[in-house]
């Protein structure tokens, strides 16, 4: 009896302590659905901010891709500034970021003002996008690690849904005008500006969940530190021991600099390449237009505002579905063949929506597609989204964090993340402009780019499906020997 006893109340502990990291993951995730909250969001305000203030494609691009080039700032800070004052107070500033950015986008008097709030807002997704894996990682056992981690790309995902959805009953609730009246502003200004609200719920939340157990083991707070351990380890751990295996580990981390990634004559180590061409094909697949711009697409092909903003919401919706797909997928067939799919299937639906657009009539209030072209572009964008989901939307980040040597990792994972940001907020500043011209070639150029990446992946690209990083030390050793040779 007291053996079964024994067991159960072993149980039970166990499960306490699961439920407990999964609810302080969720919390550093928070970070992540503002992050995709932020940066779907400005989609429904385009149209409003283009008329408000009179501005043509170029300066609209600019306005809504310089919150990336903020983001490239937060992302290359946060991880030092993590080091120093901690993983929570980096979330508490990333919260106050947000919400800043959201009241000033709110209320913003010229253009210009607008730019800079949207900086700062860009500034708390690079923050959040570095800051909230950092965290769960370090608080996660190590058996739940890989399922925990990916609740930062789930709330990625879902912030963007939800921000569609946001703008939906907005507009619906401005009688479908991105610049009609509500609560004495514009329906876009309380689209940007609804942002305060999970800004502060996730700025209460990083008050309330303690802090890495590895930054409090540097800063030597060793008692604080066991006390964490004691809520995310398993019953019978010698906390002692493991805040000896921390401490150990701490101190042999080799500080990556960026000189650890040069060699040979290509200048960088061929598998630092293999990353930057993985981020870049990623991006030049044009899939932040969608969530950037799609309100705009759909209604510069003739359809109207409450119809195209729905279809912004139904492409986040086929979005949370790759996105599970990808989870479900990614340890059972691998990264390399799921990567594979991606890219036909991506060529294959761009390619298929270019041809449709290639049949647009009409130029600027006046244009429409006629049908079948006009619901061939519907399933098509659709398609594209899914199959992006479903792999290089999850697999990329998974590959980053995983291919690299132990003594480049961050460094490399910082140089592929900053060739992210840079490209998307290349393409988010050009689109308008392209689209102006053709957007039937500005289609065709990311189905260019997404056919390329397939052979890329054959060639270049190695799996790493079940290997422990020891077995991938093998791969890694001839990427640096073909270097030294």
């Amino acid at each position: 009896m007291s053996n079964t006893m024994s067991t159960s109340s072993s149980t039970d502990q166990s499960a306490h302590r699961l439920r407990h990291v999964v609810l302080i993951s969720s919390a550093a995730a928070m970070g992540g659905f503002l992050f995709g909250y932020d940066s779907a969001v400005i989609n429904g305000a385009v149209e409003g901010i283009r008329g408000r203030f009179d501005i043509g494609s170029a300066t609209l691009g600019t306005v809504i891709g310089i919150a990336l080039l903020g983001a490239a700032v937060g992302a290359m800070t946060a991880g030092r500034l993590a080091d120093r004052i901690g993983r929570r107070r980096v979330m508490q500033i990333a919260a106050l970021f947000f919400a800043i950015s959201g009241i000033g986008s709110m209320l913003p008097f010229t253009v210009w003002d607008l730019s800079v709030w949207r900086a700062l807002g860009g500034v708390a997704i690079g923050m959040a996008s570095v800051i909230g894996p950092a965290y769960i990682a370090e608080v996660a056992p190590a058996e739940h690690r890989g399922k925990l981690g990916s609740l930062q790309q789930a709330a990625i995902v879902l912030g963007i849904a939800i921000s569609q959805l946001v703008n939906f009953a907005i507009l619906g609730l401005a009688g479908g005008d991105q610049r009609g009246p509500l609560l004495g502003l514009e329906a876009w200004q309380i689209m940007l500006g609804i942002e305060v609200l999970p800004a502060l719920v996730y700025g209460f939340v990083a008050l309330r969940i303690p802090e890495s157990p590895r930054y409090l083991v540097a800063r030597g707070q060793i008692a604080e530190a066991k006390l964490v351990l004691a809520d995310i380890e398993r019953a019978g751990t010698d906390l002692d021991a493991e805040v000896a295996r921390i401490d150990t580990q701490m101190h042999s981390d080799h500080k990556p600099q960026l000189r650890d990634l040069l060699g040979g004559r290509a200048v960088l180590l061929p598998i630092v390449w293999i990353g930057i061409a993985l981020a870049l094909f990623q991006q030049m697949s044009g899939i932040n237009v969608i969530f950037y711009y799609s309100a705009t697409l759909w209604q510069s092909v003739g359809i109207d505002a409450s119809s195209s903003f729905f279809y912004s919401f139904t492409s986040s919706i086929i979005n949370i579905i790759g996105t599970i797909i990808a989870i479900l997928l990614i340890d059972r067939i691998g990264r390399k063949t799921l990567l594979v799919v991606g890219s036909v299937g991506m060529a294959l639906s761009l390619g298929t929506a270019a041809w449709a657009f290639s049949f647009l009539v009409g130029q600027g209030d006046d244009a429409f597609l006629p049908d079948p072209q006009a619901t061939i572009a519907l399933i098509a964008v659709h398609a594209f989204v899914l199959f992006f989901a479903s792999t290089w939307g999850v697999i990329l980040w998974v590959l980053l964090s995983e291919m690299f040597p132990n003594r480049i990792r961050v460094a490399a994972l910082g140089v592929g993340c900053m060739v992210v940001w840079i490209t998307n907020w290349l393409i988010t500043v050009t689109f308008p402009s392209m689209a102006d011209w053709s957007l039937s070639v500005s289609y065709f150029i990311f189905a260019a780019f997404a056919a390329v990446s397939a052979p890329f992946v054959i060639l270049f690209v190695r799996e790493t499906k079940g290997k422990t990083l020891e077995d991938l030390g093998s791969v890694r050793s001839i990427h640096h020997s073909r270097t030294e040779s």
